[in-house]
Order: C-alpha cells, then sequence, then structure tokens
C-alpha cells in the first residue's frame, strides 16, 4: 500500500516535470520565432544606435577620403581611355571631354551619398522584411494549451518507468533546443554584424563605377548589399517554415516521437539559416 501510494506521487511529480518541460519547450518556440522576426525586420541604424553612429563615422571620415583617392585614379583612368580609344588620337573629338566631365560629376555626387544609398537599400529591403514578419508571428503562433490537452490523463495510463524516460527526454530535448536557439541568434546577430562591415567600406567600391572595367567591382558589391539586405526575408521563410511544422506535430500518440521531430525540425531550421546568406547570393549573382 505503501509502495504504491509512492509510486502515485512519483507518477504526479514526473507528469507534472513532463507537462513543465512541453510549456517551456513551447514557450521557447513562440518567443523565438518573435524575437528573430522583430531582430531581423531593423533596420542597422534602429538595431544598435552606437554601433551605427561608429561605423557611419569611420565610413565618412577615414574610408571616404581613400575612396576620393581610388575616384581620382579611376576618372583620370577613364579620360586617358576616351583619349585613346580613337584610334591612338588619329579622330579626336572634343565632346568627350564633355562626357568625362558628366560621368566625373555623377561618380562624385554618387560616393559623396554612397551612405544614403546603401541604406535607401536596407530601408527597403527592411519594410518588406517587416510587413512579412508582421503576418508571420500572427499566424504561426503555437497554442501550448491545445497541445497538453489531456495530455496528464493519457500519461496516467504510463508506468514510472515509461514516464522517468519520457520526463529525460524532455528535459534533454527543451535544454538542446534552447541551446540551438543560441546557434540560431548567434547567426541572425552575425548577419547584422556582417551589414555593418560592408556598409564601412561602401565608399570604395562605389567609387569604381566611373569607368566601365574597374565598375565591376561597385556593380558586385550593389548585388552582395541586395542579398545580405534580403537575407533577412528568407530568414523569415525559414523561420515561418520552422513555426509551421512544430505547430503540426501531433502529441496525441507517441509524444517522444514528437519530441524528438520537434528536435529534428530545430536542427532543420540551423541548417537553413546557414543557406539562407549563399542562397540569396546566388539569386542576386554575388561573389
Amino acid at each position: 500500500m505503501l509502495f504504491d501510494s509512492i509510486a502515485e506521487w512519483f507518477k504526479t511529480i514526473l507528469i507534472e516535470g513532463i507537462i513543465v518541460n512541453l510549456d517551456g519547450l513551447f514557450d521557447t518556440v513562440n518567443g523565438r520565432v518573435g524575437q528573430i522576426a522583430n531582430i531581423v525586420g531593423k533596420t542597422p541604424s534602429s538595431w544598435n544606435g552606437t554601433i551605427y553612429d561608429i561605423v557611419h563615422a569611420l565610413s565618412e571620415y577615414v574610408i571616404l577620403p581613400i575612396a576620393g583617392v581610388i575616384l581620382t585614379f579611376v576618372v583620370c583612368y577613364e579620360l586617358i581611355q576616351l583619349v585613346i580609344e580613337k584610334n591612338n588620337m588619329h579622330e579626336f573629338d572634343t565632346w568627350i571631354f564633355f562626357k568625362w566631365f558628366a560621368k566625373s560629376a555623377i561618380a562624385i555626387i554618387i560616393i559623396t551619398n554612397t551612405w544614403n544609398i546603401v541604406m535607401g537599400i536596407f530601408d527597403v529591403a527592411q519594410s518588406v522584411i517587416a510587413s512579412a514578419s508582421g503576418y508571420i508571428t500572427g499566424s504561426t503562433n503555437i497554442d501550448i494549451s491545445s497541445v497538453t490537452t489531456d495530455l496528464a490523463e493519457q500519461l496516467q495510463e504510463r508506468d514510472v518507468g515509461a514516464l522517468l524516460g519520457l520526463w529525460f527526454s524532455t528535459l534533454f530535448i527543451s535544454l538542446s533546443i534552447n541551446i540551438l536557439t543560441i546557434l540560431i541568434f548567434l547567426i541572425v546577430f552575425s548577419r547584422m554584424i556582417e551589414i555593418y562591415l560592408m556598409t564601412s567600406l561602401a565608399p570604395i567600391p562605389f567609387a569604381t563605377f566611373a569607368n566601365r572595367e574597374w565598375s565591376a567591382i561597385g556593380q558586385n558589391y550593389v548585388k552582395s548589399v541586395l542579398a545580405l539586405a534580403f537575407q533577412g526575408f528568407l530568414i523569415i521563410v525559414c523561420v515561418a517554415i520552422y513555426a509551421v511544422l512544430v505547430q503540426n506535430i501531433s502529441f496525441g500518440g507517441d509524444i517522444g516521437g514528437a519530441l524528438w521531430t520537434c528536435m529534428g525540425y530545430t536542427l532543420l531550421l540551423c541548417f537553413a539559416l546557414f543557406k539562407t546568406g549563399s542562397l540569396s547570393k546566388s539569386i542576386f549573382a554575388a561573389h
């Protein structure tokens, strides 16, 4: 009689622990979906104002003068090419100087407004991401109560050994998913750091637009910025797919199998997030 009472008490403790672990697991999923969408949807200026100001100052006062020197070389090289391309100066037209002045003026305007141009690209991408994240976080929220409904009654039918194994599984998977979410956040934060690194050097590739041969550097840079900006949209899509997959997991039968399925989906999310950078670059033909 005493043994049965202890067994029932231990079963009650295990069942409560399993439900608590499940609640924590789905709280983690719900919370991380919203947090990732919030981080990815921020512009460089809104993510961290202090870092933004530092990078802006470095770009304007350290990199821009270097870009000015490069631009001087590029426009001079362009003038030489314009002069000699007409049969080694045997066919010489004065209009090429007007063409050169126009290209040089446009190049100066572009390089002096580099920061505004790059930030404009990220602002456009951010508006798209913000619209997508608002839809995703509102439609993929997982209802924990629907998952755990009648779960205690189902677990009462199991013996202590099965419940103990399930408790260890829920604890391990819950901890593993928390570790994986840290990895996921590292991926998301590393994208923001990459944005600051890319924008800090923006004037140098923009200084190459004045020449046909050198302009490939600037063109590839713009493609890379577009790829980096819209990588956030791919991250949002990955998170949405993950939330829907987890939302559709059935806990009515094999709870352990459902938990390991959730674990597998989280690993899949990490892998997919790693691929978003290369996929975005391939879409925009950046290298």
